[in-house]
């Protein structure tokens, strides 16, 4: 399996070698020819102005956003999460617009206010997920065809998944719980078995799933 991770700017070496950790190829990806023979992408966490910025210039924006249609598996990360939703509050630049849900950059202040927190994720399982929250952005809002994943006790959305589009406004690559990183292999694998069919969470299983660990 060859996992993209967009390397333009932010955290992308910690998906990287989240990835490994999991005994995955990770390739970094700078320019277009970089996405060949992918299963699956990860949009890492940083600026998001920046990374669209860069997208343009690398003349990235329009292979992503044909890939990204024809059905690649995708996780996005905090700004990584803002490229993939169509409707952005506070976002004048752009985005990929690949998930059906309506975002807000910055929604938790400045990195001052960043903070740690345990989720409760049922897609990964009865154990909480520890979650990071660095100048997050939140999901406001989502259509009928997204299944939301987690939220916040004051019931914000922070994790959200359509078909084989994952979106998290958190970051899962800085912490030491591999879960949801395998929950993504997971997505790509079905896809690659099912031919981009029963991907959407819930509606088909198969023998080959990752596995995803207790601990």
């Amino acid at each position: 399996m060859r996992i993209g991770v967009l390397a333009l700017q932010g955290d992308f070496i910690e998906h990287i070698s989240t990835l490994k950790k999991l005994g995955v190829e990770a390739i970094p990806v700078h320019k277009p020819d970089e996405l060949k023979g992918l299963d699956g992408l990860i949009f890492p966490g940083g600026e998001s102005t920046t990374i669209t910025s860069l997208m343009y210039s690398s003349s990235l924006f329009k292979p992503l956003k044909e890939l990204a249609q024809a059905g690649l598996p995708i996780m996005g990360t905090c700004a990584g999460m803002v490229l993939m939703a169509k409707k952005i509050t506070n976002f004048n630049m752009a985005t990929l617009a690949l998930m059906d849900i309506e975002v807000r950059r910055n929604a938790f202040g400045r990195q001052v206010a960043s903070f740690e927190t345990e989720l409760t994720m049922p897609a990964l399982g009865d154990k909480p997920f520890p979650a990071i929250f660095i100048r997050a952005p939140l999901i406001l809002s989502t259509s009928p065809e997204v299944e939301i994943l987690a939220r916040l006790d004051s019931g914000t959305i922070v994790a959200a998944r359509q078909g084989s589009k994952l979106a998290i406004t958190f970051h899962p690559e800085l912490g030491s719980d591999l879960r949801l990183h395998r929950y993504f292999l997971e997505i790509v694998t079905s896809h690659q078995l099912t031919g981009g069919e029963g991907i959407q969470s819930g509606t088909k299983k198969t023998n080959r799933e990752v596995p995803i660990p207790t601990d």
